[in-house]
């Protein structure tokens, strides 16, 4: 039987459950070169976290077809998973302790992200997490990208789990802007997390007070942060 007041949730990838923010801009300027088009980091601050579809539209013009998006897309996925490869990945600090915690106080789980599934699963197996979350949900899975909610509306239905009791976990504006529209609670967490607009932010997981993800689905209770 269900719990009756079933809770969630939602995590963003990059920059929330790992740190592979280095590794893309890297993929996306040997793609672009390639392209003729230099990508330096104001670019990368820019469009982080958008679908690849999103990226290309914004850095290189609305009238990009999309044959020519999905073939600079490819080639710098691939440069992506090489690089990941590579270098390997461990998750952001307090991630193993929050991933094992609240499944334990009755939290659902899933992975809403503008990422391709390919790319997921190769860092879920990097990370030895595959098999942690409820559901993954991949830019393939929905129209259209961060900060149009459709990727963490998804999710909470794959979950089960109404969106009003769910708790978006974003490191990015698309994504914190996203879970706001979905009417979810957000945390925002990064070095910019002040700038995000979240209902909850820290630097890093790990500051979060025990109870945290609780709290904000409890109205009227004080919400510390650590």
């Amino acid at each position: 039987m269900s719990p009756p007041h079933p809770k969630a949730v939602l995590w963003d990838m990059d920059g929330t459950l790992v740190d592979s923010s280095e590794l893309h801009f890297i993929a996306w300027r040997e793609a672009l070169a390639a392209e003729g088009r230099p990508y330096d980091h104001s670019d990368h601050d820019a469009v982080f976290g958008m679908r690849n579809d999103d990226l290309l539209r914004r850095l290189i013009g609305p009238e990009i077809p999309a044959p020519e998006i999905a073939r600079i897309a490819d080639a710098k996925e691939r440069h992506y998973r090489r690089l990941m490869a590579e270098a390997g990945i461990e998750p952001l600090p307090g991630v193993r302790a929050w991933l094992s915690a609240l499944p334990r106080s009755g939290f659902r789980m899933a992975i809403a992200s503008s990422a391709p599934r390919e790319n997921l699963d190769v860092i879920l197996a990097a990370t030895g997490l595959a098999g942690v979350f409820d559901a993954v949900i991949s830019s393939e899975e929905v129209s259209h990208g961060k900060p149009h909610p459709a990727v963490f509306l998804r999710a909470a239905e794959r979950v089960g789990v109404p969106p009003g009791r769910c708790v978006v976990v974003e490191d990015a504006p698309a994504g914190v802007l996203a879970g706001k529209r979905g009417g979810m609670k957000v945390i925002g967490v990064g070095a910019r997390h002040a700038e995000l607009g979240a209902d909850l932010s820290v630097e890093r997981l790990d500051e979060l007070a025990e109870g945290a993800f609780d709290r904000l689905l409890s109205p009227g209770e004080r919400r510390p942060l650590a």
